[in-house]
């Protein structure tokens, strides 16, 4: 479960020690802050509020229970799906209509569109990781993989530091050399 807690009620490590019971009655909303140096130590909440979170995330995971069923990505019409929520790579997954637009957006200049084979590359790569990310991170990962791959694959010619070059021992014209 991810949840951020937020409390404004604070105790000291010490007066939790001596009467923790006390300390949770005071606790606002249930949860409370258990400080060690002035920096939280750990959090303790009430069996209600913990009752209350754990009800707040069955709900999340039923209203978004889109991504937890991968069968919804074999529909038809997936070209006006918009992913709302976090996600994992899946195969089906294509970036915006303007996403040359976009990277550009970004600082990230793809003159041209993204190849079916680099496609599958990112996705077959991000299916594996079986990372979470939402639907922009997907395609600003999917713009700096595809131009770091096009200026690896490019062709510019690139020095290699361990030959070593010729020496030239012509003499210029005009050049004494004493």
């Amino acid at each position: 479960m991810l949840v951020k807690v937020l409390t404004s009620t604070l105790v000291g490590i010490d007066n939790f020690c001596q009467d923790p019971l006390t300390s949770m009655l005071k606790a606002d909303n249930g949860t409370l802050a258990i400080l060690c140096h002035n920096i939280p130590a750990f959090y303790a909440i009430t069996p209600q509020r913990l009752a209350n979170l754990l009800a707040l995330e069955s709900n999340f995971i039923q209203k978004n229970n889109i991504f937890l069923n991968k069968n919804i990505f074999k529909r038809q019409n997936t070209e006006n799906f918009a992913s709302v929520g976090k996600f994992s790579m899946y195969q089906g997954w294509h970036p915006d209509i303007d996403f040359q637009r976009q990277a550009a957006v970004w600082g990230i200049t793809l003159k041209e569109p993204v190849t079916t084979n680099e496609l599958a590359a990112f996705i077959t790569y991000w299916e594996a990781e079986g990372c979470l990310f939402h639907h922009v991170q997907w395609q600003q990962k999917l713009a700096r993989h595809v131009q770091m791959n096009r200026i690896i694959n490019s062709g510019y010619f690139k020095r290699d530091i361990t030959q070593i070059s010729n020496t030239d021992y012509d003499i210029p014209d005009g050049f004494r050399g004493e």
